[in-house]
């Protein structure tokens, strides 16, 4: 039984000290923030709310029709 919880709190403090999942993080807010900016941008491009510029992409992605 101790040596389980001997390798139970090694285990511990190495999943602890491992920050490689905090670079997938960074890089997952990257992510996110840059998909924003373009949503936004879009949305003022198009001079429509931001309801009409989603149901426009639906739209677009559902049609076969072109979407300029």
């Amino acid at each position: 039984m101790k040596t389980m919880l001997k390798a139970a709190g090694r285990a511990i403090r190495s999943f602890a000290n491992d920050d490689e999942g905090a670079q997938v993080v960074e890089y997952a807010l990257i992510i996110a923030v840059v998909s924003i900016i373009l949503v936004v941008a879009l949305r003022n491009l198009t001079g429509t709310s931001f309801d009409g510029f989603i149901d426009r992409v639906a739209e677009c992605l559902t049609s076969s029709a072109t979407c300029a």
